[in-house]
């Protein structure tokens, strides 16, 4: 066996057990997630140490266009791509047996290239671990499955379930709702067990064949490496049964949209003890910080929870989404929410963050507005008793506003990295560009004949 081998999770070692191993994958995620890089086989990966690709990558835009961004020159030099060996798992729905490995992004002299998007997270974390802290995060991974759709100017559309009918809407927690779609299901679990994933549960949503997973807490770039394989395997085991997984925060008009809410507690590192309560179970200083810094930045960051025209049409009343900064305790109307919990559970909710987002990019932001509030010691407002979906709007409810907040938001970029966010935007701006080019069927309905 090659020493790489031996550093692989256990999880992925036991996939192998008396196999040979055909091929890996070698991935990263850009922007958007997506991940990208080079499948060889194993032969081949058990003689390189590294591979490159080009830091271009990062300056491509979700329809495959390039953002316009210069620095003064026109060149596009490479990366070095070093394989995290912790992060290898099975790809169990290939033909052969197949390993995916994701990768860190370095230059020639070995430091990590800043527009990154599992760097930029490594950034914010590194800012955590100077102070002595580790954040704990869990996120909660909302998604619909829907009707196989091969042109785009149809309407997405339910599946149909086994009993022959479409997937039934508003059936939140329905465990026969669950059940219409039951294979699919079976394949995730098995899928999950053979990468060494683990689902702390399974349920159904208020949307027509909506589905929610939650997730373990623990390390954040564990979590995140967990969301980016988990929407990848989500994605295979559907196809397996003649149907779409979709991340869209957005999918289907008059339906819920899917959210990737994420809860948060700091530990102190030397201690393990959660810094957000104290051991009696009342607040602390460091939890009021935390979500001051959460309703002070995050209307700047949320070009980076809800990076596309789609995600604003789920910041709506009265759809789950929240669209307001109130925190309370067990309120689901407030885009900060405390659920209920023992002292050492104590954890705060972001509830605004959209399933589309960048898994990497959408807890780095989150973690980086707490960590400001932290710096700022501020206190939050007072906590929300009543239905928080009746207060004004307080987030952009348009890409290109929520685009102008990022840019003119110096704490974020310092936090985050000027680079990355300079070229974050130019990225966005481009789409949004490309978006507004774009004649809808709602006004060619409203508008032909009647303006």
């Amino acid at each position: 066996m090659s020493d790489w081998r031996a550093q692989i999770p256990q999880a992925a070692q036991e996939f192998l057990s008396g196999r040979r191993l055909d091929e890996v994958e070698c991935i990263i995620a850009d922007m958007a997630g997506v991940a990208r890089g080079k499948a060889m086989p194993a032969f081949k990966f058990d003689d390189m140490s590294k591979y490159y690709l080009p830091t271009s990558i990062f300056l491509q835009t979700i329809t495959g266009g390039w953002a316009e961004f210069r620095d003064g020159a026109d060149l596009e030099p490479d990366m070095i791509m070093r394989p995290d060996f912790s992060t290898a798992t099975a790809a169990p729905w290939t033909a052969d047996w197949t390993l995916q490995i994701i990768h860190d992004a370095e230059d020639t002299d070995g430091a990590l290239i800043p527009t990154a998007p599992r760097n930029v997270l490594k950034k914010v974390l590194a800012l955590y671990h100077a102070e002595g802290l580790q954040p704990v995060v869990a996120p909660e991974m909302e998604f619909f499955f829907v009707a196989r759709n091969t042109d785009p100017n149809m309407p997405i559309i339910p599946p149909i379930g086994r009993t022959g009918r479409p997937a039934a809407a508003r059936q939140a927690y329905s465990i026969s709702a669950v059940d219409e779609y039951g294979k699919v299901i079976d394949d995730i679990y098995d899928f999950a067990e053979a990468m060494g994933l683990e689902i702390d549960g399974m349920m159904q949503e208020g949307g027509a064949g909506q589905v929610e997973i939650n997730l373990v807490h623990g390390d954040a770039l564990l979590l995140a490496d967990q969301v980016f394989y988990f929407k990848r395997m989500i994605r295979e085991a559907a196809l397996r049964h003649d149907m779409f997984a979709t991340f869209m925060a957005k999918p289907i008009e008059g339906e819920p949209g899917s959210a990737m809410h994420i809860h948060h507690s700091v530990i102190d590192t030397a201690s393990g003890r959660n810094l957000f309560s104290t051991e009696t179970g009342e607040n602390t200083e460091t939890f009021l910080h935390f979500i001051s810094g959460l309703q002070r930045h995050l209307p700047a960051a949320v070009a980076l929870i809800a990076p596309y025209v789609n995600s604003y049409r789920r910041y709506v009343p009265d759809f789950a989404a929240p669209i307001n900064l109130e925190w309370g305790y067990d309120n689901r109307t407030t885009g900060l929410r405390v659920p209920i919990s023992s002292p050492a559970s104590r954890r705060v909710e972001n509830r605004l963050a959209g399933m589309d987002c960048n898994p990497y990019l959408g807890i780095a932001a989150s973690l980086a507005c707490g960590y400001l509030g932290l710096k700022e010691k501020l206190q939050p407002r007072e906590e929300c008793r009543t239905n928080a979906y009746m207060d004004e709007d307080e987030l952009p409810r348009t890409l290109g506003g929520a685009l102008d907040l990022f840019e003119d938001s110096e704490p974020l970029h310092e936090i985050l990295g000027p680079e990355f966010c300079k070229i974050y935007a130019a990225v966005k701006r481009d789409e949004y560009a490309e978006f507004l080019q774009v004649i809808s069927p709602w006004e060619r309905e409203h508008l032909l004949l009647n303006v």
